[in-house]
């Protein structure tokens, strides 16, 4: 039967499998940056040590939080146009047209060298990081309405997968590279370069699939909704699936604008329960982003070697190793997890978790603190670390990194969903874009400290968070306005008998017509 389902459902996996490569370029760009600007011919050769040839720290992680926040400030403005321009023009040309930015930015990156000077990196940054923000929000929306019902939640919880195989793969590139490539432009130019893998088989890959069948029905193209939802089902436009699906989505499609008539951006911010819910969007962002992981995410090498994996080879290996945890317990809970803890819950446990790590880290630091001269090997204080920080992903994992983004998605009701939706992603990729900018200097600056400053937001911050807000699990888009103040639950109860009244009333009607017809 299951296989079956596959075999029945097998469209709609390939545009899956298409449409997350964008997924695994978001991964892949959000690691990479770190770990080119670690290696010691980027450094000679961009000017980031003194002229007697030490390291220059201070040039070296200005550079570096460059080179990756750059990127988070374009996807900020990409993640934001994205929503009016896949309205416009549809979830497929928009992806595929994503896609071309993204790659001009990649080869811009990729031919920075000689008289092309770091500006060439910095622009390529810019502009592939519109691609990402803006591919990073239309992909989710593009496989979530193409998948049947079924599915849904299975395809739609790659999306933080992906992510993580896109950074583990982009720190086993720079260890790669580090490994058998000691001098020369290939040193950044394949790690950048290999952008263009994903990237052109997401845009050749876009040609062979099918446009949305609900952004179709949106824009009144019935027709061709329906052919569209009846490739992807495998069956005939008139079977009785197909046309009960395309009923739904039409019914949804006027529910929603009905919905959203009239809707004014005061309304939707400050209208009756609904300002808090817009906070919780933003603290709960705000939050992820100063809980440490990103600055591993994004410096992995630089924190690895701050705990005392001395040289490039040893930090990137170990790098590389964080990004295999990451992946293998994000697989774990999306697939596994998800579902059987609350979030109250799964956030709660995931902070403390993350939290003590942290602290034990920071006081190992601090009592054995990485030696001064190069070791071929780590230390057994630092290899404790290490590990620490490997059970710290996991905690990541099953709370803080997947469920803001389901969260989120709980607590707006249909009337200012899209509102709620952008204010998040925008928060997201802002705060986002601070934190990978302060990030080398407070590696440098703080030391151990950096490590205990991200445990006390985790438990003071974060997990007394995670105890205030409501729990959604297991609750309808429609319970939401009673659990933020918009209607009493009194109201609610009255609404749903009014309505069950009417429900039935029409049904008794149905039935006696069907009697007399049946008499006659």
């Amino acid at each position: 039967m299951a296989t079956d389902a596959l075999f029945q459902n097998i469209r709609v996996y390939w545009l899956a499998f298409i449409v997350y490569w964008g997924i695994v370029l978001f991964g892949y760009d959000t690691g990479i940056g770190g770990g080119v600007v670690s290696q010691a011919y980027f450094k000679t050769h961009f000017g980031l040590v003194n002229p007697d040839g030490s390291p220059n720290t201070k040039k070296a992680n200005d550079v570096s939080s460059n080179v990756v926040s750059v990127l988070q400030a374009g996807a900020f403005f990409g993640a934001l146009g994205s929503a009016p321009v896949s309205a416009a023009f549809g979830r497929k040309w928009s992806l595929f047209s994503f896609t071309v930015i993204f790659a001009i930015g990649a080869i811009l990156q990729t031919i920075a060298g000689g008289s092309r000077g770091l500006g060439y990196i910095y622009a390529g940054r810019v502009i592939a990081g519109v691609g990402i923000g803006a591919i990073s929000a239309v992909a989710p929306a593009y496989v979530s309405e193409c998948s049947p019902k079924e599915v849904r939640g299975r395809i739609t919880g790659l999306f933080q997968i992906m992510v993580a195989v896109g950074v583990m793969i982009s720190y086993f590139i720079n260890l790669g590279v580090s490994l058998h490539i000691s001098s020369g432009y290939a040193v950044w130019r394949i790690p950048f370069g290999f952008q263009l893998v994903p990237a052109g088989i997401m845009a050749f890959g876009l040609l062979t699939v099918k446009e949305s069948p609900r952004w179709l029905a949106s824009k009144g193209h019935i027709d061709a909704a329906i052919t569209n939802l009846a490739y992807m089902r495998r069956l005939h436009p008139d079977h009785e699936r197909v046309r009960s699906e395309m009923a739904e989505i039409e019914a949804a499609i006027v529910e929603e604008r009905e919905a959203r008539k009239g809707l004014g951006l005061r309304e939707a911010f400050f209208g009756k329960g609904n300002f808090i819910r817009f906070v919780i969007a933003i603290v709960i962002f705000l939050l992820q982003q100063w809980g440490g992981q990103n600055s591993v995410n994004y410096y992995a090498p630089l924190i690895f070697q701050s705990i005392g994996y001395s040289g490039t080879s040893n930090s990137l290996l170990a790098s590389g190793i964080y990004g295999i945890v990451k992946v293998v317990a994000t697989a774990l809970f999306v697939f596994f997890l998800v579902d059987s803890l609350g979030r109250k819950m799964s956030l709660f446990i995931s902070s403390m978790g993350m939290g003590i790590l942290f602290f034990i880290i920071g006081a190992l630091l601090k009592m054995h603190p990485p030696p001064s001269v190069a070791q071929a090997t780590p230390p057994p204080a630092s290899k404790a670390m290490a590990a620490m920080l490997y059970l710290y992903v996991c905690f990541y994992s099953v709370g803080w990194g997947p469920l803001p983004w389901v969260y989120v998605s709980d607590i707006f009701p249909t009337r200012t969903r899209h509102y709620g939706l952008a204010t998040a992603s925008a928060s997201q990729w802002l705060f986002n874009f601070v934190l990978s900018k302060v990030t080398p200097d407070m590696v440098t600056d703080l030391g151990y400290k950096i490590f205990l400053m991200f445990a006390t937001i985790n438990i003071a911050g974060m997990a007394t968070f995670s105890l205030l807000i409501p729990e959604t699990k297991g609750r309808s888009l429609e319970e939401m306005d009673v659990i933020f103040g918009s209607v009493s639950a009194d109201q609610r109860r009255a609404d749903i008998a009014r309505q069950e009244r009417v429900l039935e009333h029409e049904a008794n009607e149905t039935r006696s017509e069907q009697s007399i017809e049946h008499k006659v």
